[in-house]
């Protein structure tokens, strides 16, 4: 059974913040690290060697692949911020529509920078994917 290859490690996700090199994009991180620690009570641990995650979950697929991975997180890239929201944003289309400046993948959520988003509208995102893990699967406080 294979897991998935992005796991926790021991690096400082504050130190991580602190050497991204663009500024606006250290600060967003900043930001970001504020708004989904209150939205999840998690404590921001790295994922991998660029990925800020909070709390973690158990998944199982049908093929028989199981694994941990974040609830929610980010990645301060240098094109862009990417957002993880997790299971997805099909059924988000009402925050998307609200949202600002945005293009978005199956789980990525791709903002130039905050500037160009509703702060509040991203908050409800991120609380909805959080209930969304939260009442499918088994959660922990990683």
């Amino acid at each position: 059974m294979a897991e998935n290859k992005t796991q926790i490690t021991e690096v400082d996700p504050l130190d991580f913040v602190a050497a991204v090199e663009h500024p606006t994009r250290r600060a967003d991180a900043e930001v970001l690290i504020e708004l989904m620690g209150r939205v999840t009570g998690c404590e921001p641990k790295m994922w991998g060697p660029s990925i800020i995650g909070f709390g973690r979950y158990h998944y199982v697929y049908n093929s028989g692949r199981e694994g941990d991975s974040m609830i929610t997180g980010f990645s301060p890239r240098k094109a862009n911020l990417v957002v993880y929201i997790m299971p997805g944003y099909t059924d988000h289309q009402d925050q998307l529509d609200r949202l600002g400046k945005h293009k978005i993948g199956k789980s990525c959520l791709y903002i130039n920078k905050l500037a160009d988003v509703n702060l509040e509208v991203l908050e409800e995102l991120v609380a909805a994917g959080v209930a969304d893990v939260r009442s499918s699967y088994d959660t922990f406080d990683a």
